[in-house]
């Protein structure tokens, strides 16, 4: 088996499903090598709601992203989301000592941006430059090296529920994973599914999951707005459930068989079968009453959504734009049907930048996994991984990282 230097993980933990995907960094990119996937119980809308199941759900998941990668996972970039994330716009303002901007003036001037008043329960996850200022020089996003006296900073601050961001890394630890870094999902989506053009344009991804619906807006190469928005394909199906008077299960079944997310899209004669609750005989029902239920949420998840960019202002900004991703989109119609509610044209987001099994990871369920990835790689770290050897394997490679570190 090839050495490999760089392996990077990220592990995305839905409302539906835990995911793992290996990246191996090269020269030309990123290269998949490992994806595990397995049902998720443990979490309702993005938030940790039973440990025990939570953890079994990522040992699995990773226990396959293992197998296909032929290592040992050791740590991951875990994805976080809820409505529980919030985000708010900051300035930051400082001298610059030797009259030429340095790292360490960088430094401090997002220091004194992220310097806000939080609740004691909350947490910053994110601090992300949206420009520099050199002088009221503005539109800057390099100033290293400038010349000038004063330097501000307009960032983006994401925050979290300490409680909530806790249990993620609590539950990554008890199935043995050292987490390197949490991570926003939206901003994990992005990296794997927007390219530059749109992103400086302006555009908005929103990631449209299981239990939630994360909403990031790009311009200028930065992050302008992020939001939560606690409904996802659950909710969906829970209305499929109630309208058909069948199971969870079954409903779930049914969505992704016969959904649609349009009326007009679908022909009035068909029919699907439907399976009833308490061992009674299964039903036929025109497909429409279905499409009609499907219909009515997705619009209100589209409309609320709408709702929040216009309340952020952000909307006459989107020229690229909406991207469109998570397991939600695959829903037939859905992009006309988006078309219509913003006005804007919609495209549907798929991982699109990855070697090696890159064609694995090409649909809208891996985006917050893939773009972990890409973040991980952004952000400089990388792991040396294990090739699957046994306990024997893995103290001596602990044992040659302690005499490196100490000799």
């Amino acid at each position: 088996m090839a050495k490999r230097e760089e392996l990077i993980v990220g592990l995305d933990l839905g409302t539906t499903k835990v995911c793992a995907v290996v990246g191996e960094v090269t020269r030309e990119g990123m290269d998949v090598v490992g994806v595990g996937t397995f049902p998720s119980a443990g979490l309702r809308s993005g938030v940790v709601v039973n440990i025990d199941q939570t953890v079994y759900s990522i040992k699995k998941a990773v226990e396959e992203a293992e197998l296909m990668a032929g290592c040992e996972i050791s740590t991951v970039f875990a994805g976080v989301a809820g409505t529980h994330v919030q985000s708010l716009n900051s300035h930051g303002v400082i001298a610059i000592k030797n009259r030429e901007v340095t790292q360490s003036d960088v430094e401090r001037v997002l220091d004194a941006a992220k310097t806000v008043a939080l609740p004691f329960d909350r947490q910053i996850l994110h601090v992300l430059p949206q420009q520099y200022l050199v002088d009221d020089q503005d539109g800057i996003h390099h100033p290293i090296g400038m010349a000038g006296v004063r330097l501000e900073a307009k960032v983006h601050i994401i925050t979290g529920m300490s409680s909530a961001v806790q249990n993620i890394v609590k539950c990554c630890e008890r199935a043995g994973l050292q987490v390197q870094d949490v991570v926003l999902e939206s901003l994990a989506s992005s990296e794997a599914v927007l390219d530059l053009d749109e992103k400086q344009l302006g555009v908005a991804l929103i990631d449209i999951g299981g239990g939630t619906s994360e909403i990031a807006v790009f311009q200028n190469n930065s992050i302008r707005h992020s939001t939560v928005v606690g409904l996802g394909g659950n909710h969906i199906t829970s209305d499929i459930s109630v309208g058909l008077r069948c199971s969870m299960d079954e409903a779930e079944k049914i969505k992704k068989k016969y959904g649609c997310a349009l009326v007009e899209m679908v022909n009035q004669q068909d029919v699907i079968e439907v399976g009833s609750v308490g061992g009674q005989k299964p039903r036929q029902l025109a497909q429409s009453i279905l499409t009609q239920i499907i219909e009515a949420r997705v619009k209100e998840i589209l409309d609320i959504i709408e709702w929040e960019l216009v309340r952020s202002g952000v909307i006459e900004s989107l020229h690229a734009g909406i991207v469109l991703t998570g397991g939600v989109s695959l829903l037939p119609g859905i992009r006309e049907l988006a078309e219509r509610v913003f006005d804007l044209p919609v495209r549907i987001g798929v991982p699109y930048c990855f070697g090696g099994l890159g064609d694995v990871v090409k649909n809208p369920i891996y985006s917050t996994a893939a773009g972990l990835l890409m973040y991980g790689k952004d952000s400089g770290a990388g792991m040396p991984m294990r090739v699957s050897g046994g306990k024997l394997v893995s103290i001596f490679e602990m044992l040659k990282r302690w005499y490196k570190e100490f000799w």
